[in-house]
């Protein structure tokens, strides 16, 4: 703390003998010794509270950073939940749409196929003709006869 070497600490005790007198002299160092040590631990107490009021402020200091970083995560945590969320009730309503379409299609479908069978006609045999008779039916710009001229 200080810088006093063993020569002027003997050179203090001499002028404290001489000016106070060799009587008085052990009751003073004395008190001087105790005033000294309640110094020393009013220093000390004085160092160790600075010492924890800077780590305090060091830990709100990062309790801060980390309430900031918790808050910043959590609202981009928000802001994908939001954009999910959106994206499921788009996808939600398109697939509810394409189910009503298809619902809306197949009862067509149902009710086509109902009515197409109601209104078919009687299906027509078909005729067949002997192979060795001629056609009947002549083609355009033959005679009637079947005969060619």
């Amino acid at each position: 703390m200080f810088d006093i070497g063993f020569t002027e600490l003997i050179v203090i005790g001499v002028v404290a003998l001489i000016v106070i007198g060799p009587e008085r002299l052990p009751k003073v160092a004395r008190t001087a010794g105790h005033l000294y040590g309640r110094m020393q631990r009013y220093v000390s107490t004085v160092k160790s509270d600075i010492s924890r009021e800077m780590q305090a402020d060091e830990l709100r200091k990062v309790g801060q950073e980390f309430r900031e970083s918790v808050e910043s995560v959590s609202s981009s945590v928000q802001q994908q939940a939001t954009v999910v969320d959106d994206y499921l009730r788009n996808e939600t309503s398109n697939v509810s749409k394409v189910l009503t379409a298809m619902g809306t299609i197949e009862g067509e479908r149902q009710v086509t196929a109902a009515a197409l069978r109601e209104s078919a006609p009687e299906p027509v045999t078909q005729q067949s003709l002997p192979l060795d008779e001629p056609d009947q039916n002549p083609a355009p710009g033959e005679p009637a006869s079947g005969k060619s001229a």
